[in-house]
């Protein structure tokens, strides 16, 4: 049973109706993926001799421990490679002598359309919470502090007109440039046939233009002047500033806006790290071949492989991976879960093993910079109420200044919370690039104390402060995807590839997954859904078959595939 409930739309007259809710059912691949997880006839089988065959997975994040997992669950043997630490970019690093006290370094708002996410999570026993966004009643109060002028709300409606007149002419840019209600109702419905009707379109129509080519041609915002795209880029919708993401194609924050990406969030208690590290250790219920309690953990013993340092083909089913201590396996097959850009920086890779084509959509593959910075604080002061204003002391905050979000995480009057004093992306986290995390600490307090005079948050800090730069990692090398505006056609053959029967035999064998792979970047539902397209394509690439009552995304492929551009 789902910890949450599912969200169900208002009649005329406030009645909840049946109706399903919005998922990321799509929209360039309309396949039910919380179905097919869901399902009771699992999600296939391989040939019995198939039972025990060794499969080596590139990355211990989200979509390498998922597949290992379902693999093992089929009766393969994952051998897992990791080059940093297990989780990848679902990191949750506990603040020293805490009691589970901890800062999300990588994915941390997770929405509830992510249902793919949310099936581990809740086989895991996880529990989570609202996420405190900007306006979101978790959150108690926003802050907005743009040109040295503060505005305290609490809803949309306590924010001047100038700030209700963009919310109201994003609505309509959608509306208009995407026939956003439309579209939103086919994935509400999970109708693969309207959805493409809309959809398809779309991307022929927006793949070669960018986000802010968007807006500024809408109809709606050239009724507005430059401040309020400039307020747009600064506050965005949602989760925060987007200005970030003007550069990006407008195909990407359509996705995010009509799957719900970018509301309804939650974020996991204790850390989404505990996703990964559960099913590393956590043995299923039911699988083949192996004996009752077989783990992850056990067939690889007892810790993940070092990092994969070379690929190379050995014969016409064998791909040979050899780690950072020169050790070589063969491996029946292939999943690399790691960030693209490493099969060219990181590991020594055969260039036959893929196209040119495929190359050079991974090499183009273009990954935004992120920058957090947190501290631990006694307790959750921030609720404490300015006696003179009644208004609370602190609250989640957006601003121009170089911190551009602030989130305050309570858990509880009697636990200490979490205060994210930055998050940032791009120039604004290049900015905290070269600087140590105690430095990078004085600016963010240095900047929020202009914007709260009089409010001391230094001495509700307890323990050492964490920050992370993800393109300072050699493991990474960027957070996560920002697609350019053109890359429709680069993301579309890393997103088809794990159906090879159409490949020469050399280029067999070998899948990728992970968000980069998907078509939502960033967000943690597209490294799900890529990592069961590889567990479909490595049955397949077995001889192995789903059960007719529950079809994979291999099977419906021919039916309901991305529409394809010319080239």
């Amino acid at each position: 049973m789902s910890q949450f409930p599912n969200p169900r739309p208002e009649d005329s007259d406030g009645q909840t109706v049946d109706a399903p809710a919005v998922t990321l059912f799509g929209p360039d691949f309309p396949f039910a993926y919380d179905d097919y997880l869901a399902s009771p006839h699992g999600l296939g089988s391989v040939p019995a001799d198939r039972h025990g065959t060794r499969v080596a997975v590139i990355g211990s994040g989200a979509a390498g421990m998922i597949a290992a997992y379902e693999l093992m669950k089929m009766g393969l043997h994952p051998i897992l490679f990791e080059s940093d630490e297990l989780g990848g970019r679902l990191r949750s690093h506990e603040f020293e002598g805490s009691d589970g006290i901890v800062a999300e370094l990588g994915g941390m708002r997770f929405p509830v359309s992510s249902r793919g996410f949310y099936h581990y999570i809740d086989k895991l026993g996880l529990e989570s919470r609202p996420f405190p966004n900007p306006l979101d009643p978790a959150a108690g109060s926003t802050v907005i502090h743009l040109e040295d002028e503060t505005h305290y709300a609490e809803t949309l409606d306590d924010l001047p007109q100038l700030y209700r007149d963009v919310a109201q002419a994003y609505d309509e840019a959608l509306e208009e440039g995407a026939n956003f209600t439309a579209l939103k109702g086919a994935i509400r419905d999970r109708d693969p046939k309207r959805i493409k009707e809309i959809w398809d379109p779309i991307i022929k129509e927006w793949d070669e233009r960018t986000f802010y080519d968007f807006l500024t041609h809408s109809s709606a915002f050239k009724k507005l002047d430059f401040r309020h795209r400039e307020v747009f880029g600064q506050v965005g919708f949602g989760t925060g500033g987007w200005d970030s993401d003007f550069p990006n194609s407008m195909l990407e924050i359509l996705r995010v806006n009509v799957t719900e990406c970018d509301e309804n969030q939650r974020f996991i208690l204790g850390g989404v790290e505990q996703m990964p590290q559960g099913l590393w250790r956590r043995s299923p219920e039911r699988m083949a071949h192996w004996p009752k309690g077989t783990t992850l953990i056990g067939l690889n013993g007892g810790a993940p492989r070092p990092a994969a340092r070379r690929i190379r083909r050995t014969g016409p089913d064998r791909i040979a991976v050899t780690d950072q201590w020169g050790r070589t396996e063969d491996f029946a097959a292939l999943l690399v879960t790691c960030q693209s850009h490493l099969l060219t920086t990181g590991i020594d890779t055969d260039e036959s093993l893929l196209s040119s084509k495929l190359w050079m959509a991974m090499d183009r593959t273009r990954y935004m910079q992120s920058n957090k910075t947190f501290v631990m604080v006694d307790r959750p002061f921030w609720k404490d109420k300015n006696p003179e204003t009644g208004r609370d002391t602190l609250s989640m905050t957006l601003t121009d200044r170089i911190t551009r979000g602030t989130y305050l995480f309570d858990l509880g009057d009697d636990r200490p919370g979490v205060i994210c004093l930055s998050y940032s992306w791009m120039t604004d986290a290049l900015k905290m690039l070269p600087l140590s995390t105690e430095r990078r600490v004085e600016i963010c307090l240095d900047t929020l104390g202009k914007i709260y005079p009089g409010v001391d948050i230094t001495r509700h800090i307890v323990g050492n402060p964490i920050s992370v730069s993800w393109e300072k990692n050699d493991s990474f090398l960027g957070a996560f995807k920002g697609a350019l505006p053109g890359h429709y056609r680069y993301n579309h053959r890393m997103y088809r590839q794990f159906m090879q029967d159409r490949l020469p035999p050399q280029e067999r064998g070998i899948f990728f997954a992970g968000d980069d792979i998907g078509w939502v970047p960033a967000w943690v539902e597209g490294a799900v859904q890529t990592a069961l397209n590889a567990v479909w394509g490595i049955m397949h690439h077995f001889g192995g078959k789903t059960a007719r009552e529950n079809p994979g995304p291999g099977d419906l492929w021919e039916d309901r595939k991305p529409v394809e551009l010319p080239e």
